[in-house]
């Protein structure tokens, strides 16, 4: 077959999916709403369930709702007829997936969910199936055809449920005011959980190996705390510990190219850049990122109570950490 003719083939399949969820929008109505009170109200797990690929696409809906809070598992229904089914108890919501409504082994277990008194929504393409008819909420997932040539592979159904899916989980998101950093708490290890979760206190420098020079500081006193603290700057101090100015490797440059040899008789107070970018212990690492890039710059002194030094974060600290 032809370059040309596999490319259109492609395009098609690419157009009958995404006009299958498109199709969806006025179908939502009731059924789907009921669905998501049940789930919403669910005291257990959401038990998702299907065979095939609408099982496959099952799996992927239970990790997402895990994913924003609300505890959910795959259960493989031929599994479920052979022993399984006693991971459904009483406070569970069912969330079956079939096209055609008539999956036996679905059929199977409806009686049994109903002995529990378990609710079961369905997506289904057939909503006068005995999937159908017998569940307590049903959301309308019908396709016109299937993507594959021969209408019988699922593709634009399998499609369907999937978006489907992702349509109840981010409602209930909306439903139960989930905030980024409820979702961050629930995914620590990846990038977001630590850009929502790592804070200044978390990475910066503190105690003894913060640089720091009171404003009468001799000048090659300040030379020698830069290089012995390694963090290419010093803070400067005033009464009580409030941070007055900071002075850096570049400032030390810039005054060697304007005083000369004249540098080494300043006092640390006559270089140094006043009211320096800070940051508190508490704020998030990410908006400290954010406040060096806007500024160009690549440290922050941490400032407490009166602005007291409490610390020194810089880039590579966050970098480092993997925050970006």
């Amino acid at each position: 077959m032809r370059r040309n003719r596999l490319l259109d083939e492609a395009k098609r399949v690419l157009e009958v999916e995404a006009g299958a969820i498109l199709a969806l929008i006025p179908k939502l109505d009731d059924g789907f709403l009921k669905a998501l009170r049940m789930i919403d109200g669910c005291r257990g797990r959401l038990i998702v369930t299907g065979m095939g690929k609408s099982g496959l696409v099952g799996k992927k809906i239970a990790a997402t709702f895990s994913s924003i809070g609300a505890p959910s598992l795959f259960l493989h229904p031929a599994e479920a007829i052979h022993g399984d089914l006693g991971m459904v108890t009483q406070g569970d919501v069912v969330l079956a997936i079939s096209n055609s409504g008539e999956t036996e082994e679905l059929i199977v277990i409806m009686p049994h969910l109903k002995r529990r008194d378990v609710p079961l929504a369905l997506m289904s393409g057939n909503s006068k199936s005995t999937l159908g008819k017998g569940a307590d909420a049903l959301i309308n997932v019908s396709v016109k055809r299937e993507a594959c040539p021969l209408g019988i592979v699922p593709t634009a159904s399998s499609t369907a449920a999937l978006a489907m899916g992702d349509a109840l989980a981010v409602a209930l998101i909306r439903k139960r005011g989930f905030k980024e950093r409820d979702f961050a708490c629930l995914h620590p290890g990846g990038s977001l959980g630590k850009r929502l979760l790592v804070t200044v206190k978390d990475l910066m420098v503190s105690g003894h190996d913060v640089p720091r020079v009171t404003t009468g500081t001799p000048m090659s006193a300040v030379i020698v705390e830069i290089s012995s603290k390694r963090l290419g700057m010093t803070l400067v101090l005033g009464g009580a510990g409030v941070v007055k100015g900071v002075i850096t490797d570049g400032d030390l440059r810039r005054g060697i190219e304007r005083y000369g040899k004249d540098l080494l008789d300043m006092k640390a107070g006559g270089l140094m850049s006043k009211n320096p970018k800070s940051v508190g212990a508490g704020e998030l690492a990410a908006s400290a990122l954010a406040l060096m890039e806007t500024h160009s710059i690549t440290s922050l002194a941490v400032l407490g109570r009166g602005g007291r030094a409490e610390g020194v974060i810089q880039i590579h600290h966050i970098l480092k950490k993997g925050i970006v």
